[in-house]
């Protein structure tokens, strides 16, 4: 997955830098980098997801 970015003539470039990290971020990029960091086994990435899962079930449950 390739993104292209092109900065603007006489952009500054902490606007640039901004427009770019939005752009990583709405691209999904920088989720799955922090993914990709470190090694998780299936087990543990299940578990994290099952939790998720809970955590959510009794958000949903605390707001009706």
């Amino acid at each position: 997955m390739s993104l292209r970015m092109r900065v603007h003539d006489k952009e500054p470039i902490s606007a640039a830098l901004r427009r770019f990290k939005k752009l990583i971020e709405r691209s999904g990029m920088q989720k799955e980098l922090r993914a990709r960091q470190h090694y998780e086994k299936p087990s543990e990435q299940r578990r994290r997801a099952q939790l998720r899962k809970q955590k959510a079930a009794r958000k949903s449950q605390g707001q009706s």
